[in-house]
């Protein structure tokens, strides 16, 4: 099985189908009745929209937004059809990604994970005491996706306390793609 990574645009009718499919399944508390939207809110012009096929099937897809006039841009989103996560699809499209945001002289690419449900050990206790200490001894509790990240270069360079509820931050990762 070869996947192939392709620019996503509005020619590519079935793919953007099984993007928000995708999106529906990967976060369903996000997209589970705007899925389509959001996938031609990743086509809007100036955005970069990947897809990864798999015998001519999306089965994964990333994007990313110019922040701070083109020199940082925000990854949103990443989803990955669960029959083909912990494949390499994921870790693929987001090279893809930082090899082409950087031709766009992309200094910084960056995201936000929330951390919804417990899955890590920032959603303990109060976050807004000894916040550094607490990001420092991040420990993934429940396959929480910041290791994921982790593991491509990224680093924790802030977190938002609350930000979706008490006790559920939005841990905040990026990587220098110059540096």
């Amino acid at each position: 099985m070869e996947m192939e990574l392709i620019l996503l645009d509005g020619t590519h009718q079935t793919c953007l189908q099984q993007a928000a499919e995708i999106l529906r399944q990967a976060f369903p508390h996000c997209y589970g009745d705007c899925a389509e939207e959001e996938v031609q809110e990743m086509l809007e012009e100036g955005k970069v929209a990947l897809g990864a096929l798999l015998d001519g099937r999306l089965v994964g897809l990333t994007g990313a937004v110019p922040r701070y006039d083109l020199t940082a841009w925000e990854l949103h989103p990443l989803a990955v059809e669960e029959s083909c996560r912990s494949r390499g699809v994921g870790s693929a499209l987001v090279r893809e990604l930082e090899r082409l945001l950087k031709e766009k002289s992309c200094l910084t690419l960056y995201l936000g994970s929330d951390d919804e449900n417990g899955s890590t050990t920032l959603s303990e206790g109060n976050l807004f005491e000894d916040t550094f200490a607490k990001i420092q001894n991040i420990r993934n509790l429940k396959n929480h996706p910041f290791s994921f990240y982790l593991k491509l270069g990224y680093q924790i360079i802030g977190v938002i306390p609350d930000a979706n509820g008490l006790g559920k931050p939005d841990i905040w990762m990026g990587k220098s793609l110059v540096r």
